[in-house]
C-alpha cells in the first residue's frame, strides 16, 4: 500500500513537472535569429547565476523542440555533459548563463531551440533560428539584339534561386521591380527595358538578396545596349582590325623612311674629294704690273729722238 502511494506521488510529480515545462514554454517569448551558414552563433539566454547543482537541457526540432541535444548536470562534484550525435563537436555550453554556442552552423540546423534550466523551478527560453546560404551574384545579359536606335534595349538579370531569395532592379536608389519563386529548382529571372533617353541619365543595378546577405551587378549600358549609344556590333568588331591595319601602315612608313635616309647617307659618302690649292694672287699681280711698266718705258724710249751729248772744252 505504501509502495503504491509512493509510486503515485512520483507519477504526480512527473506530471506536474511536465505541465510546468509546457506552461513555461507556452508563455516564453521566442527570440528569432537569422544567420549565414558556416558561421558560429551563440544563443544568449539572458539568465545569470544559474545554481551549480541545476540541470540544464537544450532541445531542438525543425518545427518543435522535441529532440534533446544537450544535457548537463553536476554529479558528485563533477560536471557531466551529454551531446547528441547530430550536434557532436559543434556545441559548447556556458553553465553560468545556460547560453549555447553552435559552431559551423548549417542550413540543416535551422529550427526551434528550447532551453530548460531546472533548479527547484523550471526556467525556459525559446529560439527560432533560420540559417541561409550567401546569395549568388546576379548576371546581366541582353535578351535580343537590335541595330535600330529607336528600339528599347531588352535586358535580363538572372541568378541561382534559394530560400527567401529576391531579385530586384534598381534605378538610382529606387527599386523599380522585384521577383521571387518558392520553387528553389527554378532560377530567378527579371527583365528590364532601357529606352534611348535613359542611356546617359540613369544608373541601373540588379540586386540579389536574402535576409542575411546581398550582392549586386551594375549595368554597363554602353556595352550591352550599344545600338542606343551609337556603337553597333559591326563597328565594334571592325575596331580591332582597323587598329591592326593602322599599325601596319605606320610600320611600312617607318621602314620606308629609314631606307631613304640610309640611301641618302650612302650617296653623300661616295662624292669625290675636291682639293683646293692656295693661289698667291698678290705675287702674280706685282709681276704683271712690273711687266706692263717695262713695256711702257721701252715704248717711250723708242718714240723719243736720241740725244747726243758732246764734251765741251774750255
Amino acid at each position: 500500500m505504501v509502495l503504491n502511494i509512493s509510486a503515485g506521488i512520483r507519477s504526480l510529480q512527473s506530471r506536474l513537472f511536465l505541465l510546468s515545462c509546457l506552461l513555461c514554454a507556452a508563455g516564453d517569448e521566442t527570440v528569432t535569429l537569422q544567420e549565414v551558414e558556416g558561421t558560429t552563433i551563440t544563443l544568449h539566454t539572458g539568465i545569470t547565476g544559474i545554481q551549480t547543482d541545476a540541470q540544464i537541457l537544450w532541445f531542438y526540432g525543425p518545427e518543435k523542440a522535441e529532440e534533446k541535444i544537450l544535457f548537463s548536470q553536476v554529479f558528485k562534484g563533477e560536471t557531466v555533459t551529454e551531446i547528441s550525435e547530430r550536434f557532436k563537436e559543434r556545441l559548447q555550453l556556458d553553465r553560468i548563463s545556460g547560453a549555447l554556442t553552435i559552431r559551423n552552423i548549417s542550413r540543416n540546423h535551422s529550427g526551434v531551440y528550447l532551453l530548460q534550466v531546472i533548479a527547484g523551478r523550471v526556467s525556459s527560453r525559446t529560439f527560432s533560428v533560420s540559417v541561409y546560404a550567401p546569395v549568388s551574384t546576379p548576371v546581366i545579359k541582353r535578351e535580343s539584339r537590335s541595330v535600330v536606335s529607336t528600339e528599347p534595349c531588352s535586358l535580363l538579370c538572372s541568378m541561382e534561386n534559394g530560400e527567401d531569395v529576391t531579385l530586384s532592379w534598381y534605378r538610382e536608389n529606387e527599386r523599380i521591380s522585384i521577383t521571387n519563386n518558392t520553387d528553389l529548382s527554378v532560377p530567378l529571372n527579371l527583365s528590364l527595358q532601357i529606352q534611348h533617353h535613359d542611356v546617359n541619365t540613369n544608373t541601373y543595378i540588379c540586386v540579389s538578396a536574402n535576409p542575411v546577405s546581398n550582392k549586386s551587378s551594375s549595368l554597363n549600358i554602353t556595352q550591352l545596349c550599344d545600338h542606343l549609344s551609337g556603337q553597333t556590333d559591326g563597328s565594334r568588331s571592325l575596331l580591332p582590325a582597323l587598329i591592326s591595319a593602322g599599325g601596319f601602315v605606320l610600320l611600312i612608313i617607318s621602314v620606308t623612311l629609314w631606307i631613304l635616309l640610309k640611301n641618302k647617307e650612302q650617296q653623300v659618302s661616295k662624292k669625290p674629294e675636291v682639293t683646293y690649292a692656295d693661289v698667291n694672287t698678290k705675287a702674280h699681280s706685282v709681276e704683271r704690273v712690273k711687266k706692263e711698266e717695262n713695256s711702257r718705258i721701252t715704248q717711250v724710249e723708242a718714240e723719243t729722238d736720241p740725244v747726243v751729248y758732246a764734251d765741251v772744252k774750255r
